[in-house]
């Protein structure tokens, strides 16, 4: 079971999204150029604070009817699912229709249900709606808006997904603010406050030569520092 310490936790919570990909290339350098969405996401609560969970990973369409008794069954196992360990989490929904939202699977109903079992928002190249209605605090980085919720249904759940280029696994530890989101290791956790420090100096060094100095001899030599 993966875990993550509270102490953990508020340190990545502490950092933008940006900055989290900033510290994962220091620490593991093989990891730049992957691992988290590659193009833009709408959040419509942009003032929110970065988000970090476990991923509960779902593939769903909107196009094809399904038979009321296939929707419910699956349905509920899903929500089994979504409510087990590891928590927090956060859904990292692929929609799989050849047109992308063409439904929106979240709305007011599914933000609340899943706030109540412990998620604490979505990224999905999907589509979501109901904005103004949407679970106070819930997080929501989506593909596109749209209206109806159409045949919207859960397809499988539990296996790997791809949104947006970020490749996923059920578990997976997501950080997600308005940029966008990525999958952090948890093993590299230990190693990226010293990372993060060193980070901050280094980019405050060029900042204060840009601001207080502003010629490009001043900035080469922050640069090279």
């Amino acid at each position: 079971m993966a875990t993550l310490t509270k102490e953990q936790a508020e340190f990545l919570k502490s950092m933008d999204t940006p900055t989290v990909c900033n510290v994962i290339e220091m620490v593991a350098p093989e990891r730049r150029g992957h691992g988290y969405t590659v193009k833009h996401l709408f959040c419509p609560f942009p003032d929110l604070p970065p988000i970090v969970g476990f991923a509960k990973t779902v593939t769903a369409k909107a196009k094809d009817k399904v038979s009321a008794g296939d929707y419910m069954a699956k349905r509920m196992d899903y929500l089994d699912y979504v409510a087990a360990e590891p928590r927090p989490s956060i859904s990292v929904i692929e929609d799989l229709d050849d047109d992308v939202g063409y439904g929106a699977f979240w709305g007011e109903v599914q933000s609340n249900i899943h706030k109540a079992l412990g998620c604490l928002g979505v990224v999905t190249n999907g589509s979501i709606r109901d904005i103004p209605m949407i679970a106070p605090g819930f997080q929501m980085l989506a593909g596109s808006l749209s209206p109806s919720h159409a045949y919207t249904h859960v397809e499988d759940f539990g296996i790997p997904v791809t949104v947006h280029g970020m490749k996923v696994n059920s578990g997976d530890l997501i950080h997600a603010d308005q940029h966008g989101a990525v999958v952090v290791p948890l093993e590299i956790i230990p190693k990226m406050k010293a990372a993060l420090d060193e980070l901050n100096a280094r980019e405050a060094k060029i900042i204060k030569a840009a601001k207080e100095v502003g010629t490009v001899e001043a900035i080469k030599a922050a640069m090279k520092g």
